[in-house]
Protein backbone atom coordinates (compact mmCIF):
# COMPACT_ATOMS: atom_id res chain seq x y z
CA UNK A 1 0.00 0.00 0.00
CA UNK A 2 1.51 3.52 -0.89
CA UNK A 3 1.70 6.46 1.22
CA UNK A 4 0.69 9.98 -0.52
CA UNK A 5 1.63 11.95 1.95
CA UNK A 6 2.99 14.85 1.21
CA UNK A 7 2.23 14.77 -1.96
CA UNK A 8 1.37 17.79 -4.31
CA UNK A 9 -0.96 17.40 -7.13
CA UNK A 10 -0.02 20.39 -8.46
CA UNK A 11 3.13 19.17 -9.52
CA UNK A 12 2.02 15.88 -11.12
CA UNK A 13 1.24 16.30 -14.93
CA UNK A 14 -1.46 13.16 -14.34
CA UNK A 15 -3.67 14.77 -11.80
CA UNK A 16 -6.72 17.32 -13.38
CA UNK A 17 -9.33 19.57 -11.88
CA UNK A 18 -12.60 18.65 -11.11
CA UNK A 19 -15.19 20.62 -9.84
CA UNK A 20 -17.93 19.18 -7.49
CA UNK A 21 -21.51 19.42 -7.74
CA UNK A 22 -23.05 18.15 -4.73
CA UNK A 23 -26.13 19.73 -1.93
CA UNK A 24 -25.48 17.74 1.71
CA UNK A 25 -26.62 17.61 4.77
CA UNK A 26 -25.24 19.54 7.72
CA UNK A 27 -25.30 19.33 11.39
CA UNK A 28 -22.76 21.19 13.69
CA UNK A 29 -20.97 18.99 16.37
CA UNK A 30 -21.80 20.34 19.85
CA UNK A 31 -18.71 18.06 21.06
CA UNK A 32 -15.70 16.96 20.37
CA UNK A 33 -15.75 13.37 18.43
CA UNK A 34 -15.19 11.38 16.00
CA UNK A 35 -16.94 9.65 12.87
CA UNK A 36 -15.69 6.71 11.05
CA UNK A 37 -16.12 7.09 7.28
CA UNK A 38 -15.48 4.64 4.84
CA UNK A 39 -12.06 6.08 4.35
CA UNK A 40 -11.19 6.36 8.19
CA UNK A 41 -11.41 8.45 10.87
CA UNK A 42 -12.51 12.49 10.83
CA UNK A 43 -11.97 13.98 14.10
CA UNK A 44 -14.07 17.06 15.00
CA UNK A 45 -14.22 19.90 17.58
CA UNK A 46 -17.36 21.94 18.72
CA UNK A 47 -18.82 23.87 15.82
CA UNK A 48 -16.85 21.64 12.91
CA UNK A 49 -19.60 20.65 10.49
CA UNK A 50 -20.51 16.59 9.89
CA UNK A 51 -21.50 16.14 6.66
CA UNK A 52 -23.92 13.98 5.16
CA UNK A 53 -23.72 14.00 1.04
CA UNK A 54 -26.14 13.15 -1.33
CA UNK A 55 -24.93 9.33 -1.72
CA UNK A 56 -25.03 8.77 2.18
CA UNK A 57 -21.43 9.43 2.85
CA UNK A 58 -20.12 11.14 5.70
CA UNK A 59 -17.39 12.75 6.59
CA UNK A 60 -16.32 16.63 8.78
CA UNK A 61 -15.38 19.94 7.68
CA UNK A 62 -13.66 21.83 10.31
CA UNK A 63 -15.11 25.07 11.12
CA UNK A 64 -12.66 27.36 10.07
CA UNK A 65 -12.59 25.85 6.47
CA UNK A 66 -16.75 24.96 6.38
CA UNK A 67 -17.70 29.02 5.26
CA UNK A 68 -15.58 28.82 2.31
CA UNK A 69 -16.24 25.42 0.67
CA UNK A 70 -20.13 25.85 1.20
CA UNK A 71 -22.84 27.98 1.61
CA UNK A 72 -26.29 27.51 2.84
CA UNK A 73 -29.43 27.00 0.41
CA UNK A 74 -32.31 29.63 0.66
CA UNK A 75 -33.71 29.98 3.18
CA UNK A 76 -31.21 28.68 5.29
CA UNK A 77 -28.85 31.02 7.67
CA UNK A 78 -25.08 30.41 7.50
CA UNK A 79 -24.19 28.34 10.27
CA UNK A 80 -27.48 26.61 10.99
CA UNK A 81 -28.52 23.27 10.06
CA UNK A 82 -29.66 21.70 7.00
CA UNK A 83 -29.15 21.68 3.26
CA UNK A 84 -25.89 23.24 1.60
CA UNK A 85 -23.99 23.08 -1.23
CA UNK A 86 -20.40 23.19 -2.26
CA UNK A 87 -18.67 26.14 -3.66
CA UNK A 88 -17.95 25.65 -7.21
CA UNK A 89 -14.18 25.68 -6.12
CA UNK A 90 -11.59 23.47 -8.56
CA UNK A 91 -10.21 21.04 -7.03
CA UNK A 92 -6.66 18.61 -8.12
CA UNK A 93 -7.85 15.04 -8.14
CA UNK A 94 -5.74 11.86 -9.19
CA UNK A 95 -7.21 8.29 -9.99
CA UNK A 96 -5.13 5.93 -7.91
CA UNK A 97 -4.44 2.45 -9.17
CA UNK A 98 -2.92 0.60 -6.27
CA UNK A 99 -3.92 0.60 -2.64
CA UNK A 100 -3.60 4.05 -1.00
CA UNK A 101 -3.11 5.78 2.17
CA UNK A 102 -2.79 9.83 2.63
CA UNK A 103 -3.22 11.97 5.52
CA UNK A 104 -5.95 14.77 5.76
CA UNK A 105 -2.94 17.46 6.81
CA UNK A 106 0.01 17.32 8.25
CA UNK A 107 -0.39 15.46 11.45
CA UNK A 108 -4.04 14.56 10.50
CA UNK A 109 -6.21 11.72 10.40
CA UNK A 110 -4.77 8.99 7.83
CA UNK A 111 -7.46 7.81 4.73
CA UNK A 112 -7.16 4.67 2.87
CA UNK A 113 -8.13 4.34 -0.75
CA UNK A 114 -8.67 1.09 -2.28
CA UNK A 115 -7.64 0.39 -6.25
CA UNK A 116 -9.75 3.05 -8.59
CA UNK A 117 -10.59 5.10 -5.77
CA UNK A 118 -9.54 9.23 -6.59
CA UNK A 119 -6.71 11.14 -4.73
CA UNK A 120 -7.67 14.66 -4.52
CA UNK A 121 -6.33 18.09 -3.09
CA UNK A 122 -8.24 21.07 -1.80
CA UNK A 123 -5.34 23.27 -0.83
CA UNK A 124 -1.85 22.81 -0.56
CA UNK A 125 -1.47 20.47 2.62
CA UNK A 126 -5.21 19.47 2.43
CA UNK A 127 -5.99 16.53 1.06
CA UNK A 128 -8.77 13.85 0.70
CA UNK A 129 -9.99 10.29 -0.56
CA UNK A 130 -13.08 10.09 -2.89
CA UNK A 131 -14.49 6.35 -3.35
CA UNK A 132 -14.63 5.87 -7.34
CA UNK A 133 -18.73 5.34 -7.95
CA UNK A 134 -19.25 8.55 -5.55
CA UNK A 135 -16.40 10.61 -7.59
CA UNK A 136 -18.20 9.71 -10.77
CA UNK A 137 -21.30 10.58 -9.34
CA UNK A 138 -20.50 14.43 -8.33
CA UNK A 139 -17.22 15.51 -9.94
CA UNK A 140 -16.93 17.29 -12.92
CA UNK A 141 -13.56 17.42 -15.10
CA UNK A 142 -13.56 21.44 -15.18
CA UNK A 143 -12.45 22.25 -18.79
CA UNK A 144 -9.97 24.90 -19.58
Amino acid sequence: MSQLFPSDLRRDPESREYIKRETVSVVFATEEGELVSQEGPNRYLPGDALITGSTGVRWTVSRDRFDAKYEPVPPLEPGQPGHYRNRPIPVLAKQISEPFTVARSEGGDVLRGKAGDWFLQYAPGDFGVVDHERFEAVYRLLVD
